[in-house]
């Protein structure tokens, strides 16, 4: 039986360790365990140790400058906050629709992101676990160990995140942090000579993610009792779709279900989303906690991501990703819906739509069209939401007449993912750690219950109210001598 810090009995009797950082993971997070001298779990926590405060230095800037400046955000997703701050943005410049060059340049530049950040996870951070075992050498388990022992595959990794880059790079102007997309449009279109580039390449593209969807659906073929355990729990699931159900991740309506695949909401409006989810923040993190209104703060937190995307949509409407789709809900009786380490299959599967949405575009002429911005009536609040690749991804924003940003609110993925990520460390806690000696293959663990869910920890850090202080006394050797604590809770 675990119990809250606050009701442990004897907590000054507890054993605490510490996990930091977070290995293999964008961003700095550390994870404490509390335990009693026989080595049983009282609680396992995940602290995001980080701060990052967009939503405050971005007060007083031109609101023409914030889908430049939010993508600083971040190295690895910068592409989604660029959009989605564009999204907001086209409502304050009143461009209620694009032009078909500009909707479909964006499009593609997202499905770049997606390709290029999905495989930069599952085979840099992610395979070193799957291919190489949770518990296997640490000196090995990394992407060196994983060229070693499987170079073909890591060569493919490295090539898909490659073409995605290029794709970002020839719609967004250079690969990370690019300045293609504009309130009310893009300032750039694709030349023929460019599409026919990038096409040269996308049947190889294509065959790399369905082997890659291969690999992970094999892993779970194989290892069927671990990957459905692992970590196991059930929660609401949160994600955009499209008007007729089906998956889109650039732009719909708010769709919420239960545990038990019953609908909260459906297609509900983004630019009021605040009427369907809060936020709630705890003591010892940076990290807000979302929550949907309508099931309260204990009920109502939910997931979001590929495995939300991909087992809430009716259907892919590319057709290979679709297939696989159909395989991924029926393996087991649908026992990977609910598996933190379905993540990686939902992923992958998402990479190959995106690699075949990439190739649709790029067959279309409006790609190389001029006529590129629109504009309406102006303006003063406006909310964009898009499906990162870690999950749904919010920015909110209110300018004045002279217009200068006045507030923002930006609820990121991982912040979204932030209470699962919590539980599914606990449920492997239970049952790996508990009364056992620990080790770092059994630690490990952890860290993979984190990285299934491709937590961005920089993008997430948002505080309210007083920051938490936590310091330590060190004697010359490096021991504690003291600890103490401001607004935090151990």
């Amino acid at each position: 039986m675990t119990f809250p810090l606050e009701t442990a009995p004897n907590p000054e009797n507890l054993k605490r360790v510490v996990i930091e950082p977070v290995s293999r993971v964008e961003g700095h997070g550390k994870v404490t365990i509390l335990l009693d001298a026989d080595n049983k779990v009282h609680q396992v926590r995940l602290h995001i140790v980080e701060f990052r405060g967009f939503e405050k230095f971005i007060q007083g800037r031109p609101y023409w400058e914030v889908p430049v400046l939010v993508q600083r955000l971040c190295g690895i997703c910068p592409v989604s906050h660029h959009l989605a701050a564009s999204k907001a943005l086209d409502i304050i410049v009143g461009a209620k629709q694009l032009t078909p060059t500009a909707e479909k340049l964006r499009r593609l530049m997202h499905l770049g992101q997606v390709l290029q950040s999905h495989a930069l996870h599952f085979f840099h951070l992610a395979s070193p676990d799957l291919l190489l075992g949770f518990g296997a050498d640490a000196a090995k388990r990394n992407i060196v160990g994983v060229a070693a022992a499987a170079p073909e595959v890591a060569r493919k990794g490295v090539l898909l995140r490659k073409y995605g880059q290029e794709i970002i790079r020839h719609t967004a102007g250079k690969r990370v942090h690019g300045t293609g997309s504009v309130p009310g449009g893009v300032n750039k279109n694709l030349t023929r000579e460019e599409r026919a580039g990038l096409l040269a390449e996308i049947d190889t593209i294509i065959a790399w993610s369905r082997e890659a969807v291969g690999i992970i659906g094999k892993l779970f073929a194989d290892n069927a009792r671990l990957y459905e355990s692992f970590g196991r729990f059930d929660s609401n699931l949160l994600g955009l779709v499209r008007a007729d159900g089906a998956l889109d991740l650039y732009h719909g309506g708010l769709r919420a279900t239960d545990a038990q695949g019953e609908t909260i909401f459906d297609h509900a409006d983004y630019q009021r989303y605040y009427e369907y989810i809060h936020e709630e923040v705890k003591p010892w993190s940076y990290m807000k906690f979302p929550f949907i209104v309508e099931k309260g703060t204990e009920a109502g937190w939910y997931r979001v991501g590929p495995l939300a995307r991909v087992a809430q949509c009716d259907f892919i409407p590319t057709g290979l990703a679709e297939a696989e789709r159909v395989a991924f809900k029926a393996f087991d009786g649908g026992a990977a819906l609910s598996a933190p380490l379905g993540y990686h299959w939902a992923r992958m599967i998402e990479m190959l739509h995106a690699a075949e949405g990439i190739e649709e575009l790029l067959l279309d002429n409006d790609l190389s069209g001029g006529d590129l911005v629109v504009r309406g009536e102006r303006r003063l609040r406006g909310v964009g939401v898009i499906e990162a690749p870690r999950g749904t991804l919010v920015h909110h924003y209110r300018i004045n007449e002279d217009d200068q940003v006045v507030s923002a609110n930006l609820i990121v993925s991982t912040t979204s993912n932030n209470q699962a990520m919590n539980e599914a460390v606990r449920q492997v806690a239970r049952q790996y750690l508990d009364g056992r000696s620990l080790t770092e293959g059994l630690l490990n663990h952890i860290e993979v219950a984190i990285r299934a869910f491709d937590p961005c920890l920089s993008c997430a850090t948002h505080a309210l109210g007083r920051m938490p202080l936590e310091v330590e006394l060190l004697d010359a050797d490096g021991g504690v001598v003291d600890r103490l604590y401001k607004g935090v809770v151990a």
